[in-house]
């Protein structure tokens, strides 16, 4: 096998790397359904995303195919084997309080920035550009390599679900989307809904009501951390002791909140952290916040049943203790639950956006069997469960050990297997592992204000990247 200096190679196109991954950042690819068509089903940024890959894919000599305006891929070489690479070009939305313009790739102090750049867009670009070289230096490999480009990966997955129903399963792959060294576990993952049954709470008219709840509202994606809630009330007696019972409690909370009127209504806003869903405790969840806060008054029934369910089953409870629905093994640890979305209002009562990532041994069936009895017992059911299943190639795979091979020649370190709660595109392949692109001892901004990849890791990655595709095209994968 021929011997690379995959870094030169990749230093040698840093300047091209950076300008086409500027272009691809600074399309606002939002999942939009609203402005959605058969030409752009989930948006027409997302299309524009889409068909920016696969026009520079043109420009580089790969072939290309579009799948329903849904995914994509490149392809490189010949050969009955399919090597795959799992990308996607879609971001959740920017989020407030940026210092940079989230779709401006601005790069500075070592950093690119914006939306995407660690969430796929910077990694997706370092697989490109890991395809260019493997095909500019004309080495000799017997597999096809093979981008596939999805639009929904952030939401509801419909485009390798698609893509897969018509299109070739790579015979090994990774995504890069998640963490180095190599990820070859991740937990299931299951978003539901808990929702309060209509009327099931009953109005005692003796006692008293201080805080009537007209509506309440937080977060935007079930797996994010809400870093914003608004609750719209009518405080029936003591307003003045409600505000300053409400600015105790964000002094006490260490996040920030105002209030103000609106048409005599009082408007309480908090503003909380915002984190990726897999681990809901590096955030700080507004809409839990103002919950447990809203909680302690004295509510209109239905409210109180809400907002008291609220706090005794979902604040700082991130494991699902109180639910029952605690759970870790050795692969891939503990169960983590995230509220992702929230919302309560005076005519249609409470809802929940649950998004729960399990073990690879946990029992789902007998766990959520547990969960809608407890809550049949409190007022609520479980309602538009959707589930993924946990993922988990053998740690003494070949494939596995050629990427770890890899790994450490570029970087000097050892490549442990890693397992995540994080769900990548990996568990769409029959063998794949997630790859890439944050290093150990990296903050992952993902889905985060001023979100960033740094340009030396970009390189890095890319190095990684080339070699590893070239070895995986040559060597016999099982």
């Amino acid at each position: 096998m021929a011997k690379i200096d995959w870094m030169k190679e990749v230093e040698s196109r840093k300047d091209d790397l950076l300008r086409d991954l500027q272009s691809l950042i600074r399309i606002k690819s939002v999942l939009n359904e609203s402005q959605g068509n058969e030409a752009a089903p989930l948006g027409t940024e997302v299309r524009e995303a889409l068909d920016y890959m696969l026009d520079i894919g043109i420009r580089e000599g790969f072939a290309k195919k579009n799948v329903d305006n849904l995914a994509g891929h490149l392809e490189l070489g010949e050969g009955k084997e399919l090597i795959g690479v799992l990308c996607h070009v879609d971001v959740v939305p920017a989020g407030d309080g940026w210092t940079v313009d989230p779709f401006g790739g601005e790069i500075k102090e070592g950093k690119i920035f914006g939306r995407g750049a660690i969430d796929d867009k910077g990694p997706t670009m370092a697989a490109f550009y890991a395809m260019k070289i493997v095909k500019e230096l004309n080495l000799p490999f017997n597999k096809r390599i093979r981008m596939i480009i999805g639009t929904d990966e952030e939401s509801n997955w419909r485009c390798v679900d698609r893509y897969f129903q018509t299109e070739e399963m790579p015979t090994v792959g990774f995504a890069p989307d998640a963490d180095f060294p190599i990820i070859h576990a991740e937990k299931g993952i299951a978003d539901f809904d808990i929702v309060q049954v209509s009327g099931s709470a009953k109005e005692n008219k003796e006692s008293f009501t201080q805080v009537e709840v007209e509506s309440f509202e937080s977060g935007r994606r079930y797996n994010m951390v809400p870093d914003y809630a608004k609750a719209t009330i009518i405080v029936q007696k003591g307003q003045t002791e409600f505000v300053q019972a409400y600015n105790e409690y964000l002094k006490d909370s260490g996040l920030d909140g105002r209030y103000h009127i609106d048409n005599g209504y009082l408007i309480l806003e908090m503003i909380g952290v915002s984190a990726h869903g897999m681990e809901p405790d590096l955030g700080k969840s507004a809409g839990l916040y103002l919950a447990e806060f809203l909680s302690q008054r004295s509510l209109n029934p239905k409210a109180a049943e809400y907002f008291q369910f609220v706090s005794q089953y979902l604040v700082n409870e991130s494991r699902g203790k109180k639910l029952n629905m605690h759970y870790q093994d050795d692969i891939t640890g503990e169960l983590t639950v995230n509220i992702g979305v929230m919302s309560y209002s005076s005519s249609k009562g409470g809802k929940l956006g649950v998004n729960m990532r399990y073990p690879v041994t946990y029992p789902l069936e007998e766990k959520k069997a547990k969960l809608e009895q407890l809550l049949k017992e409190t007022g609520f059911i479980i309602s538009n469960f959707d589930n993924s299943d946990p993922h988990h190639v053998e740690k003494d795979h070949p494939f596995i050990q050629t990427l770890a091979q890899v790994y450490e020649d570029q970087t000097g370190q050892k490549a442990e297997l890693l397992s995540i709660g994080g769900g990548t595109y990996a568990r769409s392949l029959k063998t794949g592992v997630a790859y890439g692109a944050l290093f150990p001892g990296r903050s992952d901004v993902a889905h985060q204000k001023d979100e960033y990849m740094y340009v030396e890791d970009l390189l890095k990655a890319t190095a990684i990247y080339a070699q590893a595709l070239y070895e995986l095209a040559c060597d016999d994968q099982e």
